[in-house]
């Protein structure tokens, strides 16, 4: 079954530990959307009596920022599912779905769900569609357990999780974890897309300067703006003695930004919408949970991976 990322909503985006395309939304609320129930006819709404009723129970003030997708069956038997997808002022997306039975004037609104199935509880994800060769990694080729993280430089909640894994990887867990970084700078952060290049271009140079890059993009963030991004750059390459002229070539090129975009296609591919995102051999993990969660996790798959020796 197709893993979908959990939580019913109900929850606002801006308190969710992660950050996503839908953060600055505006004229939307999302307010007690927890067994939201559009109500329509007494028998099945056409499409616009649907969007109508839709458009008030989620409280959208321009319904041209609002379109409902066509039926598909959804999750479980006899049921069907639609997506409801709303978009901001700035080019903002948030894509809700809408599941009912035949009838569809009464249903669910929900902003996450996770289908279930007890014979595979962790519904890997399949990564057959990854690009993981000549990225920055941390840790030994050969561990048992592979950490696949999206993140964005510009993403506070990235910041927070970034010496949290690395210590995983090289203290906690050393030798037994590797972590494979992948960009996924968002649309809505000005100087994050730039920066994940930079910070490519470092790596082509010199492995381990990518990760001094993030550590101090990470705690530059604040201070860091579109018009002053250079200067740190700038800053970083000369603190470890890289060649300027090559780092200003490559971020002028299109090798670096060509990475970037496919680490981007490749969380598109596997419907990444938020940062940080992580998959612990295929077990996707969305935004930042306790140390607990990462080592519930990772602990399990060492344990099933000794078992199955």
């Amino acid at each position: 079954m197709h893993l979908k990322r959990l939580v019913i909503v109900g929850i606002g985006l801006t308190v969710l530990a992660f950050c996503a395309y839908g953060r600055s939304l505006h004229n939307v609320s999302y307010a007690n959307l927890l067994g939201g129930i559009a109500r329509a006819a007494d028998s099945a709404p056409t499409d616009a009596q649907l969007k109508a009723a839709l458009q008030k129970r989620l409280l959208v003030s321009d319904p041209t920022r609002m379109t409902v997708g066509p039926p598909s069956p959804g999750p479980l038997k006899g049921m069907f599912q639609r997506t409801i997808t709303l978009t901001g002022g700035e080019g903002q997306k948030l894509e809700l779905k809408y599941f009912t039975t035949t009838s569809a004037d009464k249903g669910l609104i929900t902003h996450e769900f996770a289908s279930f199935d007890i014979a595979d509880p962790w519904q890997r994800v399949d990564l057959k569609s990854q690009h993981l060769d000549d990225r920055a990694v941390l840790g030994p080729a050969a561990a048992p357990v592979t950490i696949i993280e999206f993140a964005d430089f510009e993403c506070p909640y990235c910041a927070r999780a970034f010496n949290e894994i690395e210590t995983l990887v090289t203290t906690t867990y050393k030798d037994k974890v590797r972590l494979v970084w992948k960009n996924y700078p968002l649309g809505v952060h000005a100087w994050a897309q730039q920066a994940a290049i930079a910070a490519e271009c470092a790596r082509q140079q010199n492995p381990s300067a990518f990760w001094e890059f993030a550590q101090s993009f990470y705690r530059d963030q604040s201070e860091i703006t579109p018009q002053n991004l250079r200067e740190h750059v700038d800053q970083y390459a000369n603190a470890l003695k890289l060649d300027g002229k090559a780092l200003n070539a490559c971020v002028l090129g299109d090798s670096a930004e060509q990475r970037v975009n496919q680490d981007k296609k490749d969380g598109d591919a596997i419907h990444v919408n938020s940062t940080p995102t992580f998959l612990i051999n295929g077990v996707l993990v969305v935004g930042l949970p306790t140390s607990n969660v990462f080592d519930f996790v990772i602990t399990s798959q060492l344990e099933e991976q000794h078992a199955a020796r």
